[in-house]
């Protein structure tokens, strides 16, 4: 190895650990939407100070996972029916321009390495395992996606990984048999091999549809009216600026008093420099008159 080949070792910083392990524990519904995160519960779990626990609950914050309410804290994002809605038509528009592109191109190969993920959504069933269930449909759309060939295709389908995520996680409790989702996938292969297109777009539709009734009852992608998203859903911040971390900024505990103080001391620092002014004043002559 010549020192041209030496690369520089990544040292992932200790908020960035915390960060990450915390956005999994949002994804695989550890911590259900609507939590709230202690900061000494939580500084204590991770044995550390709180200073890398702010920054890496700051970095949830922009990423829209944490929401901050005032004089209360952080709490994990809820997914309200606008957020559903807004997250499925999405995809859907995403997966039916992938779709098209599989069945105008190697439909066989898309076929083959979706089968492979469908065999670990069944093999997820057979051991009763709704966590590797759920990671085997997500892997299945992100396999249709990248069959498509399409990089735009793909890198637009991965801003979407972390709510697809946690909606799959929440999916997995509205089925009463988890068969179903394997035969729903089973489906699309199918008429993927026949390279029947109208009916792979159908099965597509009818996938997404069936999620956002499921999870947001009352919505549909068909007809009706679009929900709408919260300004404090995902990736919709209320403000133009991310709210401070707990612990960071002014103390709402203290409310006007803080800033009555602050105004008695700006007060006294501008009466003492007018007090210096006048005492360092030279008086003034007395006019002579004839």
């Amino acid at each position: 190895m010549t020192l041209a080949e030496i690369e520089p070792v990544d040292r992932e910083s200790t908020a960035g650990i915390i960060a990450r392990q915390l956005r999994q524990a949002i994804m695989n519904g550890s911590l259900a939407p609507g939590t709230q995160l202690g900061e000494a519960e939580l500084a204590a779990q991770f044995q550390v100070s709180r200073g890398p626990l702010r920054e890496a609950m700051q970095r949830l914050v922009q990423e829209g996972l944490l929401r901050s309410e005032r004089h209360r804290g952080l709490f994990v994002i809820d997914l309200e029916p606008g957020d559903v809605y807004d997250i499925y038509s999405t995809r859907a528009a995403i997966e039916r321009a992938a779709a098209i592109r599989i069945m105008r191109g190697d439909r066989t190969g898309a076929a083959d390495a979706l089968d492979e993920t469908v065999r670990s959504m069944s093999e997820a069933v057979t051991a009763g395992d709704p966590a590797a269930l759920s990671e085997a449909d997500l892997r299945f759309h992100e396999v249709f996606v990248q069959a498509s060939g399409s990089r735009r295709l793909a890198r637009m389908a991965r801003t979407l990984l972390i709510e697809t995520r946690m909606c799959l996680s929440a999916l997995q409790r509205t089925y009463q048999h988890v068969d179903d989702r394997v035969a729903e996938h089973t489906r699309i292969i199918e008429a993927i091999r026949s390279g029947d297109e109208e009916t792979v777009l159908s099965l597509l539709e009818a996938h997404m549809e069936d999620a956002v009734q499921r999870l947001a009852p009352g919505n549909s992608l068909r007809s009706g009216t679009a929900p709408g998203v919260p300004v404090d859903g995902i990736d919709l911040p209320s403000t133009g600026h991310t709210p401070p971390a707990p612990g960071e900024g002014p103390d709402p505990a203290k409310g006007s008093g803080e800033k009555a103080k602050v105004s008695a001391r700006a007060a006294n620092a501008n009466g003492n420099r007018r007090g210096a002014k006048t005492k360092n004043r030279k008086p003034a002559k007395k006019s002579r008159r004839g």
